[in-house]
């Protein structure tokens, strides 16, 4: 019996494995109200899981009493870690994250030249946007030497800043 509750341990963890890396096409909770409880898919994952895991560890301590006693030893390891699995899928899903930077967030960004920009000509320029350095083509209205502190005045596009010199 031990091989059939480590079966239906494999069988949750599998079921798991599909839903992270498949997503949202074994989802259940069409108009569910307890879509994202007792009945998500990681809820059900984790039940079946550590009851399959929990009863084969039961059986193959030889508990009197045989399969029945490694069944309901199972189903009592299964509930609570199918309300922790429920409690960490709504932590990530309701997680809070910072928004995502925009061509308007580069304006006003105190840069490095890293390639010296020309006359009329480009260069590149590296600022910290969202905490992250970024290193964005630049233009300037005058030549930059390498090195040079720089102020963002205009974002032309995504990957492409109009900068200004500014005093260390």
């Amino acid at each position: 019996m031990d091989v059939v509750f480590l079966v239906v341990g494999g069988l949750g963890v599998l079921v798991l494995a599909l839903s992270l890396l498949l997503g949202d096409l074994f989802h259940f909770d069409v108009d569910h109200p307890d879509a994202g409880g007792l009945f998500s898919l990681p809820a059900i994952a984790g039940f079946i899981g550590a009851f399959g895991f929990g009863a084969a560890i039961v059986s193959a301590l030889g508990v009197p009493g045989g399969s029945a006693v490694a069944a309901l030893c199972g189903i009592a390891a299964a509930f609570p870690t199918a309300w922790f699995a429920t409690r960490l899928a709504r932590m990530a899903m309701n997680m809070r994250t910072d928004a995502t930077p925009t061509q308007r967030d580069m304006i006003g960004t105190i840069g490095v030249v890293v390639t010296p920009i020309s006359v009329n000509g480009f260069g590149e320029v590296r600022i910290s946007l969202g905490g992250q350095p970024v290193k964005l083509s630049a233009r300037a209205d005058h030549p930059i030497a390498l090195g040079a502190r720089v102020l963002v005045v205009e974002a032309t596009s995504s990957t492409s800043v109009i900068v200004e010199e500014t005093p260390l």
